[in-house]
């Protein structure tokens, strides 16, 4: 048609008018060739469609946005594993080390590392974790985050007294589990048992006025229970030496002070009983760090209990004096003694340094609280430590093995 319009314009010879005819064909190939060019990166820049079919039609969604988002519970998936991968491993080196009879090589920190250690603020972050703890989980959740649990610590659900995990609204009682009351029965042969469930890490005699946390790392006796209560003795004790405040807490002449550290681990029963039948008739809180007392740091950090917080019950059983504490650590600022509602662990109210005492022998009450041997005694909220500390004649027997597991009931010594 174009050709048309020029040859009546202008009347051009029959070998011009087919050189022209020629360049109008190859500007319009060119044209269409660059327009189905740019429809085809138009395309290629869109994101992709997915397409479903039905019969005869085609039907298009919405464009797929491939973006990765980040969501807590994956991030707790993740770390949770990893931790758990990395727990196996380290308690798997443990085991070999342990069967091949090589002894752990002690290597004790350093001044300025347990300073940077007690700076970090454990207080506060077990604070956050105990109310973490508290949050109840949906009941979906659950199975899923206990059988996480279970499996990288080992927990035995059998002995559990509700074995269907969805009946634990939150961690803090699942932590707090209660035992099948058969599953853990107490031996009547032996004068002093377990009080709860866990690793003997060390036994035996105090000897000068030190205390073995581990084996080759002690802690000061004077420094883990404190001055004695009363004005006569805490001048004598500051005057005197430190073996002098060891025979001063020995009562009957012919008997020997005696030690058992007991570490419980995040799998074990969290409860803790009476070790014996005896009398509580004092309580001391000392306010501190709470670092981890598993027995890695234990062998790395001299006087780690003396450090952290803890309870302190001392009385009296048929042989003289007599002692259980309960020691925190990290994520177990909750300690719980069953008969004593004033007290209040990990709180703001306490700075570290200090410590508080309680009596429990009143005007109308000068016995004390009296424990039977197995009765309910406090709790922790994850595993920690408990220490006994005791008076006994000179043939007093332990039944133990350093390093051996131990559970609530079984016998410690007996004379």
């Amino acid at each position: 048609m174009c050709g048309a319009a020029l040859r009546r314009s202008r009347r051009l010879s029959f070998a011009e008018f087919c050189v022209l005819q020629s360049v109008l064909t190859d500007c319009s190939f060119s044209w269409r060739k660059n327009l189905s060019l740019r429809k085809t990166l138009v395309i290629w820049k869109q994101p992709p469609f997915r397409t479903f079919f039905t019969d005869r039609r085609k039907l298009h969604t919405a464009p797929v946005v491939r973006t990765f988002r980040l969501r807590p519970f994956h991030f707790l998936v993740a770390t949770g594993g990893g931790y758990a991968g990395y727990r196996h491993y380290e308690k798997y080196k443990e085991e070999q080390l342990e069967k091949m009879g090589i002894e752990i090589p002690i290597k004790l920190a350093s001044k300025w590392e347990v300073s940077l250690y007690k700076s970090v603020p454990t207080r506060l972050l077990s604070r956050a974790w105990g109310r973490l703890n508290q949050v109840e989980l949906p009941t979906w959740l659950r199975k899923p985050v206990y059988s996480l649990y279970i499996w990288t610590f080992g927990v035995n659900m059998k002995e559990a007294a509700v074995e269907d995990l969805h009946h634990y609204r939150n961690l803090s009682e699942f932590f707090r589990r209660k035992l099948k009351p058969q599953s853990r029965p107490v031996c009547c042969y032996h004068s002093v048992i377990s009080p709860s469930d866990g690793k003997i890490l060390n036994f035996g005699q105090v000897k000068n006025c030190e205390v073995e946390q581990v084996k080759g790392v002690t802690y000061s006796l004077e420094s883990f229970l404190g001055p004695c209560t009363s004005t006569e003795d805490v001048q004598f004790s500051q005057t005197s030496s430190c073996n002098s405040f060891q025979n001063q807490l020995v009562t009957k002449e012919g008997n020997e002070l005696y030690h058992c550290v007991i570490y419980l681990a995040p799998g074990d029963y969290h409860c803790f009983h009476s070790p014996t039948d005896w009398r509580v008739s004092h309580r001391r809180h000392f306010p501190g760090s709470l670092m981890s007392v598993n027995p890695g740091v234990a062998r790395w950090i001299k006087e780690l209990f003396c450090h952290n917080e803890r309870v302190v019950l001392t009385g009296d059983w048929k042989h003289g004096f007599f002692s259980l504490t309960a020691v925190g650590a990290t994520n177990v600022g909750s300690i719980r003694i069953y008969f004593d509602r004033d007290l209040h662990t990990n709180s703001p109210c306490y700075s570290k340094g200090s410590y508080n005492d309680f009596s429990f022998i009143t005007n109308n009450n000068k016995e004390g609280i009296p424990m039977r041997k197995g009765e309910h005694l406090g709790e922790f909220n994850l595993g920690s430590t408990i220490v006994l500390i005791f008076e006994a004649p000179k043939d007093f027997n332990f039944h133990l093995k350093p390093g051996q597991k131990i559970r609530f009931g079984e016998a410690l010594g007996s004379l």
